[in-house]
């Protein structure tokens, strides 16, 4: 195994002084984590990228620790420096936009972590080495069969929401690492586009799912039933639901940022509700 090279001890360093800050700091550790209603409303953009450097815990920040050093070391020696930082700080935003998406109505979800762009680190690494051995419970499968069982992993994970990991970010982190690479390496779709295919057809498929059939994330089955017939009474209390819900994220960003803060729509929003 390679040391690692400059960038990633860079990355490296930074996440673990900035994940101790936070343990140490909760306001620290607040105002840098992804939200999205701080990222959607209140336009702190930043969090997309510092939600990286932080983490919940030791355990987890071992571990993403440990899946870094083995995959970071070889990737930035095959793609170099620029090339490398582009897969792991894409690969980061990449999972985080997609997990803001699906979470766009869950205005409090928050996370951390830098697992979207290491899966983009490890998922680079398999359209540019397809034949790597990535041990998995003490067995070692071809890396294109480890990404694919990830993809379903994930995608499971999304649905079912049984654990509070961030799979979301994973999957979008992992598959933009695949596509940075292979745009770096066009002919990786000649030589390798096999081991790509089984990674990317599957993921595609199952965001198709996701758009056509929203309601998943709700029964939790990508392939479960649309929620039953409502009535005009169930329609009306959903929708006083959703407004009562609009009107306490205007109002905890007044509290928090000031009603100057408020964008003209969200000032015709905020008169609107309190009617």
């Amino acid at each position: 195994m390679d040391d690692l090279g400059i960038a990633g001890l860079a990355i490296l360093a930074v996440t673990f002084l900035a994940s101790y800050h936070g343990f140490k700091n909760p306001q620290y550790y607040d105002r840098y984590l992804f939200r999205v209603n701080d990222i959607r409303y209140g336009k702190q953009y930043h969090r997309l990228i510092s939600s990286g450097f932080l983490h919940a815990g030791w355990w987890h920040l071992l571990i993403n620790a440990c899946t870094f050093y083995c995959f970071s070391s070889g990737i930035e020696d095959s793609v170099g420096v620029g090339n490398y930082l582009l897969i792991y700080f894409g690969s980061l935003v990449g999972g985080n936009l997609f997990s803001l998406f699906l979470h766009r109505h869950d205005s409090e979800y928050s996370a951390v972590g830098a697992s979207g762009a290491i899966t983009g680190l490890v998922f680079a690494t398999i359209a540019l080495y397809p034949g790597i051995r990535v041990g998995l419970l003490g067995v070692y499968l071809p890396g294109w069969l480890y990404g694919l069982l990830y993809v379903l992993y994930s995608a499971t994970g999304i649905t079912t929401r049984r654990d509070n990991i961030g799979h979301d970010a994973h999957l979008g982190g992992g598959i933009v690492g695949l596509l940075a690479a292979v745009a770096m390496f066009p002919e990786l779709l000649r030589l390798n586009y096999g081991p790509i295919a089984a990674l990317l057809l599957p993921t595609v498929a199952f965001v198709y799912l996701l758009l056509k059939k929203p309601q998943a994330l709700l029964v939790g089955n990508i392939f479960g039933a649309a929620p039953e017939y409502q009535t005009l009474d169930d329609r009306y209390q959903a929708r006083k639901r959703q407004q009562e819900a609009e009107l306490d994220q205007l109002l905890d960003k007044i509290s928090r940022q000031g009603l100057n803060s408020l964008s003209v729509r969200e000032k015709k929003e905020l008169e609107k509700l309190s009617k």
